[in-house]
């Protein structure tokens, strides 16, 4: 029951994500709206809107003259972006359709599988992609040009926050700092003889006339890709980790296997599937090194020893993870945890690891952890950390003295927002716009829509 739950949630997501491809097919298309040389379909509002009410979205006022007038903004963007000459890379706008595209592949389990919800062939979903893309690109480009330049003082956000009516500033849940230092147990050189041996024994087999994908499938541990024969499916150099994109885009044999590549992720051998300029689609199978029993315990008891040696002072923990850690993202900054979310060092519970969260909940501010293990999902990796708590906020009211970061953006938001709404306002009376007397009742939010 859940693995069907599960499944419904992703296609639901693919419908939504593919809204040009599906849900048309009962709608008759009309033109509502024409801004620019831009037309509005009915049938784009009534899809919209058929995919709102199936996540629950509930908007002030009627939801389709909501959807209409967001069509519009974008359909003016669009049209000052193409009088502008603003342009998107193809390559931009393909790799783009190509990761989402593989996306829902790796979600939904294979190509096939998305071929046949979708009633075409990966080639035809693509090609419907590319012009929804390329639109969302320019609009997404046009918008950044009008707001680009936003930047806030510090007095501006002082000024800002005591014009906030102090019932309108927002609650701030609890939020953590932390730092780490982080170990990853040592690999034996004998398991890595083993590694290296099975995969030259896979060469052999390949060369010798075996398919690359079956063996994928059977061997490679890289579970995205194996049940796709380890196809990676089109990806740009910047899309690789730099030793697997050097080898990877040197090859030219689609026949040949490549030579034995080390990641942070493992070991690979890689097959040329085709390049088309600056992208490659190639298949690949990844072993991992196992890590013993000893060199576990050897890991834990090394950060037994750091953690005593910080609680009692003899060395800080900023500068014992610099030393020690092996966490490359936090260890040059004392091993201080950044939010991806954020970019700050602010966590709220939900974004924290499950395994640190464990962790710090019997945690008082200063206090260094015992060592723990973690695996980093990410890279398939086994590591073992210690963790200091080195704030902790209680919930409350923003306030310059601990939120200053979030009174920023709030501000910069404001800024963005009522630059935009100036300038659609500006637009709608220098830019040819008609609406079908259908859709002429809407409240709009902006009234310039009927001249």
């Amino acid at each position: 029951m859940q693995r069907f739950f599960k499944l419904s949630a992703i296609l639901l997501f693919i419908s939504i994500s593919f809204s040009p491809l599906v849900g048309q097919s009962n709608v008759i298309d009309e033109v509502i709206a024409v801004v620019g040389d831009n037309a509005i379909l009915r049938s784009d509002i009534e899809h919209q809107y058929e995919q709102a009410v199936m996540e629950g979205v509930t908007v002030p006022g009627d939801m389709k003259c909501h959807i209409f007038e967001q069509e519009l903004i974008s359909k003016l963007l669009l049209n000052q972006a193409e009088l502008d000459s603003i342009e998107v890379s193809e390559n931009e706008v393909v790799n783009q359709v190509d990761s989402r595209v593989n996306y829902f592949i790796q979600q939904i389990g294979d190509k096939e599988k998305l071929e046949e919800y979708f009633g075409k062939s990966l080639i035809q979903i693509k090609r419907d992609q590319m012009d929804m893309v390329r639109t969302q690109m320019l609009t997404q480009s046009m918008q950044r040009t009008i707001t680009g330049d936003i930047a806030v003082t510090p007095s501006e956000i002082r000024v800002f926050f005591k014009g906030v009516p102090q019932d309108s500033l927002p609650m701030v849940p609890t939020q953590y700092e932390l730092q780490q230092v982080v170990i990853h147990p040592t690999v034996e050189q004998e398991e890595i003889d083993r590694v290296k041996t099975q995969l030259r024994d896979f060469q052999k087999q390949i060369n010798e006339g075996r398919d690359f994908a079956t063996l994928a499938v059977l061997y490679s541990e890289d579970k995205g890709s194996a049940a796709r024969g380890g196809e990676l499916g089109w990806m740009p150099r910047a899309g690789l980790v730099p030793e697997f994109a050097s080898v990877a885009f040197n090859l030219q044999d689609k026949k040949k296997v490549s030579k034995i590549v080390e990641t942070e992720f493992g070991y690979h051998i890689i097959q040329l599937i085709d390049r088309k300029g600056e992208r490659i689609n190639c298949r690949h199978i990844l072993i991992k090194p196992k890590v013993s029993l000893d060199a576990r315990k050897e890991a834990e008891s090394k950060l037994d020893t750091l953690r005593g040696l910080i609680t009692d002072e003899t060395i800080s923990f900023a500068e014992a993870a610099l030393r020690f850690s092996m966490d490359k993202d936090s260890r040059t900054n004392g091993g201080l945890m950044v939010n991806p979310g954020t970019g700050t060092a602010k966590f709220e519970i939900s974004q924290i690891p499950v395994a640190i969260n464990k962790t710090i909940q019997s945690m008082e501010i200063g206090d260094v952890s015992k060592p723990f293990f973690m695996m980093d999902d990410q890279k398939g990796q086994e590591t073992y950390r210690i963790v200091l708590l080195k704030n902790k906020t209680a919930p409350h009211k923003a306030n310059m003295r601990n939120d200053y970061q979030m009174l920023q953006s709030m501000l910069e938001n404001k800024k963005r927002q009522e630059a935009l709404d100036t300038w659609i306002r500006e637009k709608q009376h220098e830019t040819y716009i008609t609406i079908d007397e259908k859709w002429v009742k809407c409240e709009f939010k902006y009234d310039g829509w009927i001249n």
